[in-house]
């Protein structure tokens, strides 16, 4: 479905983004821009998180498994 994008160039990457300065104003791309940092940021917190927490809970099944 979204294969088409595989086919997108540097090119065409700044024609969309000076479209949607010219659409939107250049303030407005650049608090989207911003947003999305930050959205990604705050995944891979989660994401590190996540995986702290599932890395912590196997070394305590090891020791139970040992001390049997």
């Amino acid at each position: 479905m979204l294969n088409f994008l595989n086919n997108i160039g540097p090119t065409e990457l700044i024609l969309l983004a000076v479209i949607l300065i010219a659409l939107f104003g250049a303030k407005a791309f650049t608090s989207l821009g911003k947003t999305a940092g930050e959205s990604l940021k705050e995944v891979k917190n989660i994401k590190r998180s996540f995986n702290d927490a599932v890395e912590d809970k196997e070394p305590e099944k090891d020791k139970k498994e040992v001390s049997k």
